[in-house]
């Protein structure tokens, strides 16, 4: 399995979908499922029984997984496509839009 080009903590603009042109924080990656959670992005509502962490319930907004291959990395404010290159005997990953390394 190749490695993904997003992590978490990267800020990532929506290029597809309801959200399209929405910029957040990932919050999470699920590796398997190429899906991605982003930070006010894709907001479902959820109807929560009443529980010890929750002890009104009703009705949550939270986000949900979108997937990877409709969201683009933010560079200096720019969205770009990422590729990897070895830096040295490390792998590194590199904004193709301006060729610098992003970590």
């Amino acid at each position: 399995m190749s490695a993904l080009k997003i992590k978490k903590g990267d800020t990532v603009k929506v290029i597809a979908g309801k959200d399209k042109d929405k910029e957040g924080k990932v919050l999470a990656v699920n590796v398997q499922d190429h899906r991605v959670l982003v930070e006010n992005v894709n907001m479902i509502t959820k109807h929560a029984k009443p529980s010890a962490a929750n002890q009104q319930g009703g009705i949550v907004n939270k986000e949900a997984y979108i997937d990877i291959s409709n969201v683009m990395l933010l560079h200096k404010g720019k969205a770009t496509r990422v590729g990897f290159k070895m830096d040295g005997d490390k792998k590194v990953r590199f904004a193709k839009a301006t060729g610098e390394v992003i970590d």
